[in-house]
């Protein structure tokens, strides 16, 4: 654990809090301030606030603001550090966020509880400069237009450009989609009538698929579950959705145990798929108990093979400790930062659970997101388990910072299953209804309703 980030309301226990010492302020000569509430239900809300400095470069700061209402209390935040006494709420920035250059903006969220009603805060200001700046220039031109069409009718082939997921237009975007539970048990969940509602009313932008290699999964008929997967890139395809291929390794966790398969397979999924604009590589799905060097060993002799037939085609890397950027070995990004897979047009992938993966996992995120382009390939709504009780709070936290630093995602799971992370209720796959709401858990209503927002992908 490196540092926590949220500071509890006032009177609550901070566990492991660093503070970390910086040069003095600097005085902000400007700021404009955006509070938004993303999120309310009874008795609690999550909100963000996005300050931005119109003044001088500064090397540190901390911003204020005045909750009009005494039953506003703030309970956890990220990306600051949070405290709050009476009704002033302070929120100091961290050390990837600490210095805003001139122009440049800090993300900043929060989850509150409330008593009585819920106004906006008042009163927001920068190192005691009052934000009452304005970021928008009355001369700017309008934005384009929505672009219409399917995901990859606008988009077309991906590749990565810096530390995006960029469209044909270079132009950064970010997925948002779902992926199945292993295909060996829940092929009912993945027909016509389920893909038609997860495009056309869940407007989901991929379908992440998850080949399990162990488990009674592709070791055990090569050849069958080959023909599986092509089966939903096709069906992907048909709908204008991206298919990322994930081949599920997760016992064992050395992925160089699977390499022969691996290279047998993705040699033959990358030949036959070479001219489709829709197919996205995922080569490793949760590597654990095992070192980075060993995972990229494995990486370098794996990509080859795709690239041998598919040089286009994005490829996504697990990491250790679950995909987790070695965050749950008590690691972090910098050992990937510092040893990069040496190949081109890759991307790192993230895994969380909401319940379980919060304040330092999100933080992670936030610093690596600036260094390496990352792909949230598969995450859940509630405990690593992938059972228990939906964490609302911590799951609405994730998807807003995703959205902010346009990382692309894949929910955990499109199915039925009889866990907290499935999206419908158990027996939902034997019907053909996969759109209202009476067969959706509390996992699978969040998701749709985030997922079914436009994306408005940029064209120019």
């Amino acid at each position: 654990m490196k540092r926590l980030l949220a500071l509890l309301a006032t009177g609550a226990s901070v566990v492991g809090l660093t503070v970390l010492a910086g040069p003095p302020a600097q005085a902000a000569t400007g700021c404009s301030a955006e509070y938004t509430i993303t999120s309310q239900w009874a008795g609690g809300f999550q909100a963000g606030v996005k300050v931005t400095n119109l003044g001088d470069p500064v090397s540190d700061w901390t911003l204020g603001f005045t909750m009009p209402d005494g039953g506003q209390r703030v309970v956890q935040g990220w990306n600051a550090t949070w405290s709050q006494s009476g009704s002033t709420v302070t929120a100091r920035g961290v050390d990837w966020n600490r210095t805003l250059a001139t122009g440049a903006s800090a993300d900043l969220g929060f989850v509150g509880s409330f008593t009585g009603s819920n106004p906006a805060p008042t009163s927001f200001s920068l190192n005691g400069v009052a934000c009452t700046g304005s970021v928008t220039d009355p001369t700017d031109p309008p934005t384009d237009p929505p672009a219409t069409g399917t995901p990859t009718d606008v988009n077309g082939q991906l590749h990565v450009c810096g530390v995006h997921l960029c469209n044909q237009y270079d132009r950064p975007v970010q997925l948002r989609g779902m992926s199945t539970h292993g295909i060996q048990w829940f092929g009912s969940c993945y027909g016509d009538a389920s893909l038609d509602a997860l495009a056309d009313d869940w407007k989901s932008d991929l379908l992440r698929v998850a080949m399990y290699v162990q488990e009674d999964g592709y070791e055990t008929d090569p050849e069958g579950f080959t023909r599986q997967v092509n089966r939903l890139v096709d069906m992907a395809e048909a709908r204008g959705m991206y298919a990322l291929i994930d081949f599920h390794t997760l016992t064992p966790g050395d992925p160089n145990y699977n390499l022969d398969r691996a290279k047998t397979f993705f040699s033959s999924v990358a030949a036959r798929n070479a001219d489709k604009k829709n197919v996205i590589y995922e080569i490793a799905n949760e590597p654990n108990g095992v070192s980075w060097a060993a995972v990229k060993n494995y990486a370098e002799q794996v990509i080859p093979v795709i690239r041998a037939a598919d040089p286009d085609a994005v490829v996504i890397v697990g990491t250790r400790g679950w995909s987790s950027l070695g965050v749950s070995d008590g690691s972090n990004e910098s050992e990937v930062v510092n040893n990069p897979v040496n190949a081109t047009n890759i991307m790192y992938a993230f895994h969380f659970y909401a319940a379980s993966h919060k304040d330092i996992y999100r933080a992670t995120v936030s610093r690596a997101a600036s260094q390496l382009p990352l792909f949230v390939s598969e995450f859940g709504t509630v405990s690593a388990t992938g059972g228990g009780a939906v964490d609302r709070a911590s799951s609405i936290a994730w998807l807003d910072l995703l959205d902010q630093l346009k990382i692309s995602y894949a929910n955990w799971t499109f199915s039925d299953a009889d866990e907290g992370s499935a999206a419908f209720k158990p027996g939902t796959c034997n019907g053909s209804d996969f759109s209202s709401s009476a067969v959706l858990t509390e996992s699978g209503a969040l998701l749709k309703s985030r997922i079914s927002t436009a994306d408005n992908f940029p064209t120019s």
